[in-house]
């Protein structure tokens, strides 16, 4: 034992047996924390993990939903607003009549022409459904401010589905169709009322607005309310069945000459009396049919404004460039139309 006495050797030995015990000990309470430890920490990863996961997917599904949403939106908007935003003239042409066919290039000489010499750079889009020529002429007038007719401020146009269906007679009205909608029967005569109110309202509103900015804001608005929209059209139509009325009496009674425009209108089979351009012609505008070119020349006699009309179909024609009505008094206001095929009607912008 190299002179250690044997106790003390002994007690050594105990002790590096303890010490070696503890350190076992140690290392396998080491062991069991960390296995423990490590299960939480898989744990803990795992959920991070599927967390990570469903956060990704979650942020996935609304990113995707607020994109339908927006798109929804925005069809919504594009759908609703009747009169879209001035696009230039040449692209709009360049995109809608591409190839080299006859009528392309055709069109696309047509519309040089109005860039250059015609000063019209932009066009405004319109709606193309069956009130599109009521729409375009409208708005036109409504954005440029221009005041009631003379005619209609001297009478109560309130008043006019009264008058026609006791005065006059005309209990016929009441088979009045207000376009798509379709609607005949004996509440006819307070929808056109209302629909008188809706135009006299927003007509001397918006034409009394100074600003111009303001004005189309308020056109811009109202353009974009369908609802709305239609009543202003009904009432135009109607407005227009009362003229012709006006002037069939006058030459059943052999009273003062009438513009040669009723003449012509009543001239047609399909509308030789009142009733006959209700049921043949008025009725079917915003539903299945639009204006012909005799009514437009009324709609412009009645609301006195000098429709211009530029046709690109008939371009290097005489009737390239006509005018509606063709007799129109010197201070009636002018608005603009341009058409491609004498249906669907959009407004030129002239810029000089």
């Amino acid at each position: 034992m190299n002179g250690v006495h044997p106790k003390t050797y002994k007690l050594e030995k105990t002790r590096r047996h303890e010490v070696q015990s503890w350190t076992r000990a140690t290392k396998q309470s080491l062991c069991l924390m960390w296995q423990k430890v490590k299960i939480q920490l898989m744990l803990s990863m795992s959920f991070l993990v599927a967390v990570f996961w469903y956060c990704r997917r979650l942020y996935g599904f609304l990113a995707q939903l607020l994109k339908r949403w927006s798109n929804y939106l925005q069809r919504k908007l594009i759908k609703n607003h009747s009169v879209l935003a001035e696009v230039d003239l040449l692209g709009y042409s360049a995109r809608e009549w591409k190839g080299e066919t006859k009528q392309a290039k055709h069109m696309r000489e047509a519309y040089n022409e109005l860039f250059w010499n015609y000063h019209i750079k932009y066009l405004r889009q319109v709606k193309k459904d069956n009130y599109c020529v009521l729409r375009a002429v409208l708005f036109q007038i409504l954005s440029q401010g221009i005041p009631f007719p003379s005619w209609m401020r001297e009478r109560d146009i309130l008043k006019l589905p009264e008058k026609l269906l006791y005065s006059q007679g005309c209990n016929w009205i009441q088979q009045y169709s207000f376009g798509p909608e379709r609607y005949t029967g004996p509440n006819a005569f307070g929808k056109l009322r209302k629909c008188m109110e809706t135009l006299k309202t927003n007509w001397i509103e918006i034409s009394g607005t100074k600003d111009h900015e303001e004005r189309g804001n308020m056109c811009n608005a109202l353009f974009s309310d369908e609802s709305k929209e239609h009543k202003l059209y009904e009432a135009i139509k109607f407005v227009m069945l009362y003229e012709v009325v006006e002037a069939y009496e006058q030459i059943k009674n052999r009273e003062e000459p009438i513009p040669h425009l009723f003449s012509l209108l009543l001239a047609r089979d399909t509308s030789s009396d009142p009733l006959s351009f209700m049921m043949n012609h008025l009725n079917s505008i915003g539903d299945s049919g639009c204006l012909d070119q005799v009514e437009i020349f009324l709609l412009g006699y009645l609301l006195e404004v000098k429709i211009r009309v530029y046709r690109l179909h008939r371009f290097n024609t005489e009737d390239f460039q006509v005018n509606y009505p063709d007799e129109y008094r010197r201070e009636w206001n002018e608005v603009s139309l341009l058409t491609e095929d004498d249906h669907y009607y959009h407004i030129p912008v002239i810029r000089t």
